[in-house]
């Protein structure tokens, strides 16, 4: 199972086991990571889900497709390293993955 690791944004990590096949979405709201809501339930429509993926992964996980960009498009504090993680599907070669959740997101 890899291990993704989530910065807060008080700057606290929390690290969790997330299970291959499941989004990154699903692994941190299974695991309690604080400001990953998913109010739509995964369907890229609301971007409580938003990360920011650390630019040692960008590549690896790769570009947004075109739903999830407009919905990027209405999300606070998008960068080009921003992702919607109820879109990011876990891999085996995710192991280590370092995702940053956004401060807009700190009230959730």
């Amino acid at each position: 199972m890899p291990k993704v690791h989530f910065v807060l944004p008080d700057g606290q990590m929390q690290t969790i086991d997330a299970k291959d096949d499941w989004s990154l979405m699903e692994a941190a709201r299974d695991a309690g990571v604080p400001g990953i809501v998913a109010e739509c339930g995964g369907r890229a429509l609301c971007s409580t889900c938003h990360v920011i993926v650390d630019e040692a992964w960008v590549e690896i996980v790769g570009p947004p497709d075109d739903l999830e960009a407009i919905t990027l498009d209405l999300a606070p504090d998008v960068t080009d390293a921003s992702r919607l993680s109820c879109q990011v599907k876990i891999r085996p070669d995710f192991d280590g993955l370092m995702v940053r959740v956004p401060d807009h997101q700190a009230g959730y």
